[in-house]
């Protein structure tokens, strides 16, 4: 057995990264495996995906357990190997008994009440060889919040396009680069962190989650960059891995440099290093009750730090403070938008209290 197979194997038979998730009771619907004939996209690793969900009953008994399987949802293929005939499915239709959410997947609810339903309905409707990837990945790794629309990546092929769904199409894609999580074939957090790198969603704090939920390691990344070192995103992510290695900075750096941009800026001067409700503030506004964090992944790539972090921050919002956390790669890359961020937030904090 080669290195990349049985490192792939291990990807995915292993428990996922992360906090574990509540045990899934729902049967597999699909499946995410390694292909051997052909080199498709010529990967070293080449993965395809298909729809595996197998039910014992027939009928409206198999319907339901399609449907509880599926939260809700049954693609039409799935009707027609249940025994429904055309007029039965388009009579449940018209009573109400089915309700169309895409071409050719239907549910038995209105509307989709269940979380992780719509991004269901899209891998139903996409077929074999989809898989959730940038937006919609970072939000089922828990990384950003789950998005308005689904967005997912197909395999050497497209579907029709759908209002609410976004599709990248690549020709092939490497089994290490995808899992098989919480029930869905989805992209590796090191992927998906490449992918969502060519967004405009914040990489840097995407980055910091991730490591602080032990999903990824950076030479996970590097390793997922070189399996494509041409995809948009790559040169983002690079850029961000290496900002980070410059000075190899402490906590106490990042507070200085914070001290001296608004110190520069003339803005009303805070008090640094000070106690708010029980815990240190980096910069601190007692008139507006205004809190400004810094922090980076050397803080946060330790679970318990983030834990912290979270904690004290929630103490503070839920006594009645502002908080505002920025990066060291913000303070060092981005510094007019950290300025103009409490700029903004300080007139606006004047303005509710004139």
């Amino acid at each position: 057995m080669n290195e990349a197979l049985l490192e792939a194997l291990i990807y995915m038979g292993a428990e996922e990264h992360g906090v574990p998730d509540k045990v899934e009771l729902r049967p597999q619907v699909w499946r995410v495996f390694h292909v051997t004939d052909g080199n498709p996209g010529k990967v070293e690793m080449p993965a395809a995906v298909c729809r595996v969900l197998q039910v014992e009953g027939a009928g409206d008994l198999g319907l339901a357990q399609i449907a509880s399987a599926q939260r809700s949802l049954v693609h039409l293929s799935q009707l027609r190997a249940l025994g429904f005939t055309r007029g039965a499915y388009e009579h449940r239709v018209r009573t109400g008994a089915l309700h169309g959410v895409f071409p050719s997947v239907f549910s038995v609810v209105d509307p989709l009440i269940e979380p992780w339903a719509a991004e269901t309905a899209a891998l139903l409707y996409a077929g074999d060889d989809a898989v959730l990837s940038h937006e919609a990945a970072a939000a089922l790794w828990g990384l950003a919040a789950t998005p308005s629309f689904v967005v997912i990546t197909m395999i050497g092929r497209k579907v029709e396009a759908q209002p609410q769904l976004r599709q990248h199409r690549v020709a092939a894609l490497d089994l290490r680069d995808l899992r098989h999580h919480r029930g869905f074939p989805v992209t590796a957090p090191a992927r998906t962190l490449i992918d969502c790198a060519a967004t405009g969603l914040p990489i840097d704090h995407l980055l910091n989650e991730a490591r602080a939920l032990k999903l990824v390691t950076d030479s996970e990344i590097d390793a997922a960059m070189g399996r494509c070192p041409r995809r948009k995103g790559v040169a983002a992510m690079r850029a961000l891995l290496e900002a980070e290695k410059d000075g190899g900075f402490t906590r106490s750096e990042a507070e200085r440099r914070l001290k001296r941009l608004i110190e520069a800026s003339g803005m009303e001067r805070p008090m640094f290093n000070t106690h708010v409700e029980g815990v240190e503030a980096d910069a601190y506004w007692p008139r507006l009750k205004l809190v400004v964090e810094v922090d980076g992944h050397q803080f946060h790539g330790h679970y318990q730090a983030f834990q912290r972090d979270r904690a004290k921050a929630n103490k503070l919002v839920s006594a009645g403070y502002v908080v505002l956390r920025f990066t060291w790669t913000q303070l060092t890359k981005q510094t007019m938008m950290v300025l103009a961020t409490i700029a903004r937030t300080i007139g606006r904090l004047e303005a509710q209290a004139a």
